[in-house]
């Protein structure tokens, strides 16, 4: 069946990673330039080029322009990245030509934890001279949420995750909140929407707290608040996301089967 005739009703069969690829790939406008990373964020990106976005623009850190793959790639370094790619250059040029010129207009980054101000953590869980755990590192994410237009965060909500005060802080997002970003001298605007497992949660326009302003279905706000380590803000025009369409669920799966 393709996507043209599959039934455009909403579904419930579907997990919350799937759900959260979906919100994600929505987020997408068609022309948007997205610096795009590994699992969720590719995933959501591809999905988005094979339906309501076919001219977004995928650039992957390892030097890829334009890539539009086939299949999900296992990694920056696939080779169906720079097999499908409109040109590959090398990597300080997609930061110093691409990125730091303000020509990526979304950053789609994760992080192992993120406080109140979508600030993110992917260094250290506890001391950073003795830590509990230590983990993968920046990578280019620093760089990303400084310059892109706007930036995407995609990770699963838990107390452990999303924490009053970060164990170290590897990316800023909106600083200290109030307006400070803008000290710091960047162009980006900082991160727009985080979509987690159980909702998603936009900058407020003032304070810039992250705030939930909605939940997937069947989730509530006290989950909400339990998995969250400081006094989570709810809007108060909460919404329900909409939920998937079959013809997502099935877009979706044909994309992560490749």
């Amino acid at each position: 069946m393709t996507a043209e005739t599959v039934d455009a009703s909403a579904t419930s069969d579907y997990t919350a990673d799937e759900l959260m690829t979906i919100v994600a790939a929505r987020e997408l406008n068609n022309g948007d330039v997205v610096f795009v990373g590994i699992g969720i964020p590719s995933t959501a990106a591809n999905l988005a080029r094979q339906t309501h976005a076919p001219d977004v623009v995928l650039i992957y850190e390892s030097g890829t322009i334009d890539t539009k793959p086939t299949k999900t790639p296992l990694s920056i370094g696939d080779g169906e990245l720079a097999e499908t790619a409109l040109a590959v250059v090398s990597v300080p040029e997609i930061f110093a030509y691409w990125l730091q010129p303000g020509r990526i207009d979304v950053g789609f980054l994760g992080a192992a934890q993120l406080d109140r101000h979508g600030n993110l953590n992917t260094t250290v869980i506890g001391d950073y001279e003795h830590p509990k755990v230590r983990l993968p590192g920046a990578g280019g994410a620093p760089e990303i949420a400084l310059a892109s237009k706007r930036t995407m965060l995609v990770l699963r909500q838990s107390a452990r995750s999303f924490v009053d005060k970060l164990d170290y802080v590897t990316t800023v997002g909106h600083h200290e909140g109030n307006g400070s970003r803008a000290t710091l001298g960047r162009a980006g605007n900082g991160p727009a929407i985080v979509i987690t497992d159980i909702g998603v949660l936009r900058p407020d326009p003032v304070t810039d707290e992250l705030t939930l302003v909605s939940l997937h279905p069947g989730r509530t706000i006290e989950e909400a608040t339990a998995a969250t380590g400081w006094p989570l803000k709810i809007a108060d025009d909460l919404e329900e996301t909409t939920p998937p369409t079959l013809t997502e669920i099935e877009a979706l799966r044909r994309v992560s089967a490749r």
